[in-house]
């Protein structure tokens, strides 16, 4: 499975911004499509990530309230709006695939896509 993520972009502090992550293949319903991200000199660290059959979604405590994850079953691909971007958010974006739901650890992961990046200035 190949995931392709998009719509990263520089924006500035208090905006908004919609990343997209198509797969390649059919998402199975047991599936969790999520997002991670790494900040320049950073970990990778956990955004948000949605259980494909039934919605449920998981969110870190940093970007709770702020950003929103969603799907689109018919075009397997799952999205991360952001809004009240702050500069802290700065960082490449990557899509990721699971079948665990939670609050990801990498190990967690089995697929990755490449990523996007989103610079937030102040």
């Amino acid at each position: 499975v190949q995931l392709q993520a998009f719509g990263g972009g520089l924006v500035q502090a208090g905006e908004s911004l919609r990343l997209s992550c198509a797969a390649s293949a059919r998402i199975f319903s047991s599936a969790v499509m999520g997002w991670f991200r790494q900040a320049p000199g950073k970990e990778r660290e956990f955004v948000a990530n949605i259980r494909w059959n039934t919605g449920r979604a998981w969110y870190a405590d940093s970007v709770k309230g702020r950003f929103t994850v969603s799907k689109d079953s018919a075009k397997n691909t799952v999205y991360l709006q952001m809004n009240s971007l702050k500069p802290e958010d700065t960082a490449l974006y990557f899509c990721a695939r699971s079948t665990d739901g939670g609050q990801w650890k990498e190990r967690d992961v089995r697929y990755w896509g490449k990523g996007t990046p989103v610079t937030v200035s102040s």
